[in-house]
């Protein structure tokens, strides 16, 4: 039987969080946090809990300070605890509210209840005590009538205090730290806290070690900095997604520690441990159709979450008939080509209370054949990611989101999903989406697939094409080797879609045509005429920062190990 010290009385929260992490463990009472972490270090008890923060008071500095300073131990795990807090009195409920004079309680539960002892006792003095058994027992034995206390229900009721209002603050749950000798093993959902020792001052020094987190794509939980009280330099407390065995993770403390704080051992692991999560998640489950990389790719991250993730595909064994009963979110993610015919197969197995979620490059014909095929309590939610299944994160890549009437809660926790790992988030409307695309992606495809047929056809070495061009000349150039260099079924979907972005494709053709009319008979002025009504068309901001843009590729491209690689 383990042992475990923790904050007494019996009764307490903190018995309550040690009672649900391990049941039948011998618990050690002590009144101070202190006395806690010593029977802990002392080999009195095998493990310790503490609190280390509350959703009304956050962090809970005593016990924050004395945990980063445990030489021995790790933090292991956690326990977040709702936390239920009633007022009582030993005159009863037939009280005078006005008649209480003094609120008792622990420091920790008076930080807890500010916002209705200011509504409720405004001019009543509030008295923190240590032993808060104690104090009841006074006020008991005393019959002190000018005084409540604010306590759980249960230690209320064991001292015979009456009382007067049950639940007074809602929405309020702690958040316990388990400690223990070794670290933690990986559970697969994990974070890992970790602080800095006292550093010396950098400039950027914070944007410095959080930029080592942010292009790995590991995500920050908490971030907490405090000067040290003996030398007042700064510590840096971080708690990150991931278990400290995990290479990106140790990668990132590494480079920390060489090359941004420039110090050795400037970095102490306070533990790795299942990742605790005070919000609280609608989403259990996702189940994909389609089961190729950019659904796993999506799934992973999704896994990495906590939620869990089916795939289903054609030769899947799990059919996705059966794993739409398992989910909350269907996620269909299949080439544009075949999804309005996947929506309308496996729409009607959805019901009400479930969302459908479509990962598509199409929007209105996308979203309509989805109202069409499912029932009107499923929520409904188009997002087209601009990304493909190589890019090792979110960040900075741009995301279209078309919410529709039926997109509630479900799809609102997906977008904060997508927000959280750092997408850039676009709102459109169907028809807005479609036309965007045709300029973003539907006619540059075209344009490249056009410009080879066109080398092709005239037998033009490729080798040749950069003694011959600009740099501003290239940039079509390199986009139509991207699009050959990848796999020719995704450009030609895009090309295929429906939707308003034909207009943009026909609209293009049509003008490059009377441009070519015009070039060809030598109208100078009228062309001339042409550009300066484009110009007028866009805004000086816009023209701006694309032409700044441009000057930065052109630097790139200008590099001689680069212009080198154009010919070989």
């Amino acid at each position: 039987m383990i042992s475990i010290a923790t904050q007494g009385p019996a009764g307490s929260d903190s018995c309550q969080a040690a009672r649900q992490y391990a049941p039948d463990a011998r618990l050690l009472l002590f009144n101070r946090i202190a006395d806690i972490l010593e029977a802990f270090l002392s080999g009195q008890a095998d493990q310790a809990l503490v609190p280390v923060y509350n959703t009304r008071e956050g962090e809970i500095k005593e016990s924050f300070r004395l945990v980063s300073q445990l030489e021995q131990g790790y933090w292991i795990d956690n326990v977040v605890l709702p936390i239920h807090l009633s007022l009582g009195a030993v005159s009863g409920g037939g009280l005078d509210l006005s008649t209480i004079k003094t609120i008792v309680g622990r420091s920790s539960v008076l930080r807890q209840c500010d916002e209705y002892l200011d509504r409720h006792f405004p001019l009543a003095t509030m008295m923190a005590v240590q032993d808060i058994e104690a104090a009841l027992a006074d006020i008991r034995s005393s019959n002190r009538t000018s005084h409540a206390v604010i306590e759980s229900e249960e230690l209320l009721k064991k001292h015979g205090i009456p009382l007067i209002a049950r639940e007074v603050v809602p929405h309020n749950r702690t958040r316990f730290a388990v400690l223990g000798k070794d670290l933690a093993k990986s559970s697969g959902y994990d974070a890992t806290a970790i602080i800095t020792r006292p550093l010396r001052d950098r400039v950027g020094m914070l944007a410095d070690i959080l930029g080592e987190f942010t292009r790995r794509g590991i995500n920050i939980l908490d971030l907490q900095t405090e000067n040290d009280i003996k030398t007042q330099k700064l510590r840096i407390y971080i708690e990150a997604e991931g278990h400290i065995d995990d290479t990106l993770l140790r990668e990132a403390l590494t480079r920390l520690e060489k090359r941004v704080i420039q110090e050795d051992n400037a970095i102490k692991l306070l533990g790795s441990f299942p990742r605790v999560d005070m919000r609280v998640k609608q989403i259990k489950a996702f189940g994909f159709i389609g089961s190729g990389a950019m659904s796993r790719w999506f799934a992973s991250r999704l896994e990495n979450e906590g939620y869990t993730t089916y795939l289903t595909g054609r030769t899947s064994a799990l059919r996705p008939e059966a794993m739409i009963e398992m989910v909350d979110v269907v996620v269909i993610c299949v080439p544009i080509s075949v999804t309005a015919d996947t929506i309308r197969q496996y729409g009607r197995h959805l019901h009400d209370g479930q969302a459908l979620i479509l990962l598509a490059g199409e929007s209105e014909n996308t979203i309509n054949t989805a109202f069409a095929a499912t029932s009107p309590g499923v929520e409904l939610m188009l997002v087209h990611n601009l990304w493909g299944p190589q890019a090792l994160t979110m960040k900075d890549k741009n995301a279209s989101v078309v919410r529709t009437a039926r997109s509630g809660a479900f799809c609102s926790e997906f977008e904060a999903f997508l927000y959280k790992h750092g997408a850039d988030i676009f709102h459109d409307s169907p028809s807005k989406h479609d036309l965007l695309m045709g300029v973003g992606q539907k006619l540059p495809t075209t344009i490249s697939v056009a410009l080879a047929m066109t080398l092709t056809r005239h037998e033009i070495d490729c080798l040749d094409i950069s003694s011959h061009s600009t740099l501003t000349s290239l940039y079509g150039i390199l986009a139509m080797a991207r699009v050959h260099n990848q796999n020719p079924r995704t450009y030609a979907e895009i090309m295929a879609t429906s939707g308003d972005g034909r207009k943009i494709v026909r609209s293009f053709a049509e003008n490059l045509l009377h441009l070519i009319d015009l070039a060809e008979s030598g109208d100078i002025d009228q062309l001339c005429r042409i550009m300066e009504a484009n110009r007028n068309f866009m805004p000086p901001a816009f023209l701006q920062k694309r032409m700044k843009q441009a000057k930065a590729v052109d630097e790139m491209l200008s590099l001689s190990a680069l212009k080198g690689d154009w010919d070989s």
